[in-house]
């Protein structure tokens, strides 16, 4: 293969979490006097981090969110994950195929480590991901489409950032991955190409991607 690391975004990547969190997101903001449909959630805060919305939403009504959105949001999205969260097709035979080829590979996610976890306990990933491979927005001071969670995680794992593929979903994670210097694979299963501008290339379906890494 042509990479020394993986790096994997988790929602909608790993874990098929982005209708769920969108829809959520939307009806939450709508509720707090911030109309927003879900396609315009998809749109603006696809793969970022909890602050950014914080940071849009005061910047478009000038008015800030409530002190307990955060934990009201999470409450919300992990309920709704324990209902009906499942792992992307094909994604734990990836993993299955890197492990027994011995290709590093980690996850690094806008989402909190809580956020993660409880998505790789319910869909069985978490077999996959022991603590010291998972990275979080949290552990660093900028979430996508800043570079730093990325760097961080290559970082962490002994690798140069040109030796990382990245695989993402999300305009800002793609923007996040050709900041920090890596090639980033584009799964358009819920964004379309045009919307991934800067990847190295694109796959529909995760069982496309051993073909690519060359497993």
């Amino acid at each position: 293969m042509g990479y020394d690391l993986v790096v994997f975004d988790n929602d909608g990547v790993l874990v098929d979490s982005e209708p769920i969190s969108n829809r959520l997101l939307a009806a939450y903001l709508t509720e707090l006097g911030h109309p927003t449909t879900y396609e315009e959630s998809v749109r603006d805060y696809m793969g970022s981090a909890m602050h950014r919305i914080h940071e849009v939403i005061e910047e478009r009504s000038g008015r800030r969110l409530p002190a307990e959105f955060d934990d009201t949001f999470h409450a919300r999205v992990f309920a709704a994950f324990e209902r009906e969260l499942e792992a992307v097709a094909g994604a734990a035979d990836v993993l299955k195929r890197l492990a027994a080829a011995g290709v590093p590979y980690c996850v690094a996610s806008s989402g909190s480590h809580r956020r993660i976890r409880v998505g790789h306990r319910k869909t069985g990933l978490d077999v996959w991901f022991p603590d010291e491979i998972v990275f979080s927005a949290e552990d660093v001071g900028r979430g996508k489409p800043a570079p730093d969670l990325f760097l961080h995680a290559a970082e962490r794992m002994g690798v140069a950032p040109e030796r990382c593929l990245v695989v993402e979903d999300s305009r800002l994670g793609v923007q996040a991955a050709v900041a920090a210097g890596m090639d980033v694979y584009g799964f358009t299963a819920m964004t379309p190409e045009a919307k991934l501008t800067g990847a190295t290339g694109f796959f529909r379906a995760m069982d496309e991607l051993p073909a690519i890494l060359g497993l």
